[in-house]
This record gives structure tokens, sequence and C-alpha cells, in this order.
């Protein structure tokens, strides 16, 4: 199958193209047009295999995840997705194979309006590399840069649960039936908090999504808005953002997982406190759970050397003393660069 036949046959979807599409999947170019107020939100993501995924995923899952951490990062600036694009790297053609991946990434897309509009193919080492469009009205944007001092912090979903996911597919932890299908299901088919992102415009004042570890992701928005942050150790263990397979962990693995496991997709946001019934009521409408995890503090400017640095983020007990962590916790967050 050439290249051409390849995106003709199982990557063009029949139907309406987007309201901010103009021209999609053919051409040489697509055409968008945002919305009047709205600014064009940009990410790119690239999932390469024996980095990001293992050799024998199901198709169907690495496609929703390649777009899903997109959408994720257009979550984490409060933007409606508009479209994406494809650039995909594959050592030979399987047809079955490439159904499958072209099935759970455009399911994904139809479930959030936001359709295929161009991409490249080639043969190379299989990786898939994805830019998504979005739209936000620039005022209301979620920026890293925008958390203050004062504001609550808090995490929508649950985390360390992808990181058990990871555990449970390398036969590092067995779980009953149930409880492994949803912590592999949170790791290979993570669902984009777009509905939340959308639901915080006016509310929250900077977000991340939770891809390389809520301390890592945390420490990005602390480090952009040169503030510090307490986090109540306890609430999040006892709160909804722990599962209780998570829990049940001993302490050492539950705290590195949910502190440091990544992958979640979740999102870690910043809001005043005065807007705390706010946050719980875009929630609601969103159908996403959130727990209030610490606070923002005063900390070291941006441009102190611990800027991108874990001592901007104080692990806090239920009276705010420094938490007592046992021995054998992990802290530092997934690095593409580290070795395998």
């Amino acid at each position: 199958m050439g290249e051409f036949e390849l995106i003709r046959r199982l990557f063009f979807r029949e139907g309406p193209p987007g309201a901010a599409v103009l021209l999609g999947n053919g051409d040489d170019a697509a055409l968008l047009r945002p919305a009047a107020g709205q600014a064009l939100a940009v990410s790119s993501d690239m999932l390469v295999q024996g980095r990001h995924f293992l050799p024998d995923v199901d198709p169907y899952d690495l496609g929703h995840k390649a777009l899903a951490v997109n959408l994720s990062d257009l979550a984490a600036m409060g933007a409606r997705p508009c479209a994406f694009t494809l650039a995909l790297a594959l050592p030979r053609v399987e047809e079955a194979w490439l159904q499958r991946l072209a099935d759970g990434m455009l399911a994904l897309a139809e479930a959030h309006g936001c359709p295929l509009v161009g991409g490249d193919t080639t043969a190379g080492p299989l990786t898939l590399s994805v830019t998504v469009l979005g739209e936000v009205p620039p005022a209301q944007a979620l920026r890293r840069a925008a958390a203050q001092v004062g504001d609550e912090v808090w995490v929508s979903g649950a985390v360390g649960l992808a990181r058990l996911g990871l555990a449970v597919l390398r036969g590092e932890v067995t779980l009953p039936g149930k409880e492994a299908a949803a912590a592999c299901a949170q790791l290979l088919r993570p669902q984009p908090r777009v509905a939340l992102g959308l639901a915080l415009r006016g509310v929250a004042h900077a977000a991340a999504d939770v891809s390389d570890g809520l301390l890592a992701d945390l420490g990005h928005v602390l480090a952009a808005s040169g503030v510090a942050a307490e986090l109540d150790v306890p609430a999040l263990l006892e709160g909804p953002a722990v599962p209780a397979c998570v829990r049940a962990l001993p302490l050492a693995t539950a705290l590195s997982f949910i502190l440091a496991g990544g992958d979640d997709y979740e999102l870690v946001f910043t809001a005043p406190a005065a807007q705390r019934d706010a946050v719980l009521l875009a929630a609601r409408r969103s159908a996403t759970p959130v727990t209030r995890i610490g606070r923002i503090v005063a900390g070291p400017p941006a441009t102190h050397p611990l800027a991108d640095g874990l001592p901007r983020v104080r692990l806090c007990d239920a009276a705010g003393r420094p938490y007592a962590l046992p021995d054998g916790v992990q802290l530092a967050g997934f690095d593409h660069f580290a070795t395998m």
C-alpha cells in the first residue's frame, strides 16, 4: 500500500470538518479559522517505541494515547480542540495494525470534535508525532506563570494509577482483575480533561497536565510563577485522588507512584481560596473529581537557581509540619533522556 492510499483508506473520515476548519485533509495545507476573539493554542507531542510505549502495545490504545496526550495539553490551557495533524514513521506497513491505530485515534478525535487535517508518513523506527490545535480566549488561558500566593492547589482524577498500570504490565505488581484493568486503562487510554479545563476558565489561575509526575509538573508551574507550594500529603493520600489499589501499596512505593509516577494526564491547577465553590462546581459540570492538596506560598523568584527543582515543593503533614518520607521514596519525574 502506497503512502497516499494508506492515508486515504485508513485516516480519512467522512463528516463535517469542524467549526474552525475551512479546508481539511487532502490538500497541501489545511486552512483553519479560529472563532472571533479566540487565540490559537498549539501543542506537539512525540511517542517513540521503547521510550514511551511497549513494543506489544495494542495499536488501538496507542492511537488513542497519541492524541490523548496532546488533548491533555490543550485541557491544561483551558483550550477547546479544533483539529490535529499526525506524522507517522513506520518500520513496515501492516494494514490490520494500522487500521486499529487509526480507529483508536479517530474515535477519540470524534469524541472531542477534533478532526485530522493533515500530516505525513515515512519509513523509519515506529514513531508518532501529533500536533493539536485549539482555541481559547487569551485572557482566560490557564498559563503556568499565573499561580499566586494564597491560591489553593488541586488535582483532578487519580494520580499514581498509571504508574501502577505500568508495574502490572511489567509483572512487578499483581492485582485482582478489575483493579489491574483500571490501572492499565489509566496508562494505556488516559482520558484528557478537556471538559474540566474549559470549566476552569475564569476560575483557576494556572494549570499543567500531569505527564511527567505530580511534583515535576507542579514544579513547572511554581518555577514559571516564581512561587512555592506546600502539599498536604495526608490529604492527598486519604482523598479521592489516590485509588484504593495505590493506597494499599507499601507507603514508599505508593508515594513514589503518586508524586513522581507520571502518565496520568490529570490536571494540577491553582485557584484562589475564594473560588473553592466555583472549582467544585466546575468539577461537577465536567463530571471530573478534584482534590484540594495544598496551597501556594512565597518562594524564590523565577530566576533563582532552584527555579526548576523540587525544593519549590514542601511536603507537609496535616499540621503543616515537614512530612517524614519513608526510606526508598523516588521523587524524580520522568526524564525523556534518561537511560532506559
